[in-house]
């Protein structure tokens, strides 16, 4: 067995029977839509998507976003968007000329009681004309099942008394661990579903959607996570398209969608202030950034720390941008993620966990806070063989995150293809 299959196999501990066990609660919670994929809903009549006949295009349309940190825009997507942002997208890809508006309501660690002492300010402030609502992941860890339960009867009534249609999430899939063990978020999906079913709330139910990717290839389902709970960009992409799907019955890809550009944005609020520029990069970088960031510093001091990283292992290197980062002061307002390739593991699971690690230590843990640039290794050693080169660019696009790479050809010296590339995305 290809031996990242079999070490996630075997960390996951998510059995054939698991999968069939979801797949037919979902098949309990789902109509078709004519022409789409099936969206979560109770069996019964044919019904329309949730948001089917909201007046798109006549003026703006609100959605609220109301959930915990997966909602909520933190490292885990790059700290500038996450499903509700990408949301927003969809329904403009699906509905075209559609006017809508979606705001995030998700705050890490929040549980349905966070959700309920917030549901005035937070979501019905914005007078929406539809609230998604996304608990689970810390419900199962601190919140009893019945308390879970009525906590969401309530949130729909408050929603519903102000006169927003609601849409249920179940959470999605994860890795299981000794907090979250997956046939426990499991019973707590049922509880959406219970609750989806009483009230007549359709079900976006993203749980089923990552257990049916995990069945299919659990390699693929892995690559859409950040860490064991929270997905990275990927994942939130195929949320976004799930609960676009639902609300509009229209099927959407964003697949395309690539980091936001300009990539370097504090960066170049802060030359355009003369404010100084703290830059923090990993070696050979750190001696050539600040001939890079020069066209548009504007004259502002440019200040570079080296992040010493020789002789340390890729989990060596993790272990530092944990200890580093977040750390500094004054904080950096760019850091140069340049990790060589020689510092490899023994398999591809191994390698994700620590490469995304990496990563996600080195931003901000909330809303971006300073700017990240990763480097792939080809560009400072274009003739170092680096076997899991392809998936650095996986990985560095799964954090929505810019890449400075070497084309196939480009012969030209490294410090030219990193201040070119440094150029490109500012």
């Amino acid at each position: 067995m290809d031996q990242r299959l079999d070490a996630h196999r075997l960390s996951t501990a998510v059995t054939r029977r698991t999968f069939l066990r979801a797949a037919a609660g979902f098949a309990a919670t789902s109509i078709s839509v004519p022409g789409q994929a099936r969206v979560g809903r109770r069996p019964g009549p044919e019904t329309q998507p949730a948001g089917a006949d909201l007046p798109w295009r006549e003026r703006p349309v609100t959605i609220v976003c109301l959930g915990d940190s997966v909602t909520g825009v933190y490292y885990h997507t790059g700290g500038l968007r996450a499903y509700p942002e990408l949301l927003e997208l969809a329904v403009a890809r699906a509905i075209p000329g559609a006017k809508v508006r979606v705001v995030n309501a998700g705050i890490s660690g929040n549980t349905t009681a966070d959700g309920l002492a917030r549901l005035d300010r937070d979501v019905l402030a914005h007078r929406p004309d539809l609230v998604t609502i996304s608990f689970g992941l810390n419900d199962m860890t601190r919140v009893a099942e019945p308390a879970f339960r009525g906590n969401l009867d309530r949130l729909i009534e408050g929603c519903r008394a102000a006169k927003a249609r609601v849409v249920l999430c179940t959470p999605n899939a994860v890795l299981t661990t000794p907090d979250r063990p997956v046939p426990r978020l499991e019973t707590y999906c049922e509880r959406i579903r219970e609750a989806g079913l009483a009230s007549g709330s359709p079900i976006c139910d993203q749980y089923v959607a990552g257990e049916r990717l995990r069945a299919e290839d659990a390699w693929a389902f892995r690559m859409t996570l950040s860490d064991p709970i929270h997905p990275n960009l990927d994942g939130h992409k195929r949320m976004a398209e799930s609960l676009c799907r639902a609300i509009t019955g229209v099927d959407v890809s964003l697949a395309d969608i690539g980091p936001i550009r300009p990539a370097l944005g504090v960066v170049r609020a802060r030359a355009a202030a003369s404010m100084p520029v703290n830059v923090l990069a990993m070696p050979p970088f750190d001696a050539w950034v600040w001939v890079a960031i020069e066209p548009i510093r504007s004259g502002g001091q440019v200040h570079v720390k080296a992040w010493p990283i020789d002789g340390l292992t890729l989990e060596g290197i993790e272990q530092s941008a944990k200890g580093t980062v977040r750390a500094l002061q004054p904080k950096p307002d760019l850091v140069v993620v340049g990790v060589p390739a020689r510092a490899d593991a023994e398999s591809d699971e191994a390698f994700w966990r620590s490469y995304a690690w990496i990563l996600n230590w080195s931003l901000s843990f909330g809303r971006k806070e300073w700017d990240c640039l990763v480097v792939h290794p080809g560009v400072a050693e274009p003739e170092t063989p680096c076997p899991r080169g392809a998936m650095v660019r996986r990985l560095v696009a799964a954090a929505d995150l810019p890449i400075i790479d070497r084309t196939a050809g480009d012969t030209r010296a490294a410090e030219a293809v990193f201040r070119d590339g440094v150029r490109s995305w500012s």
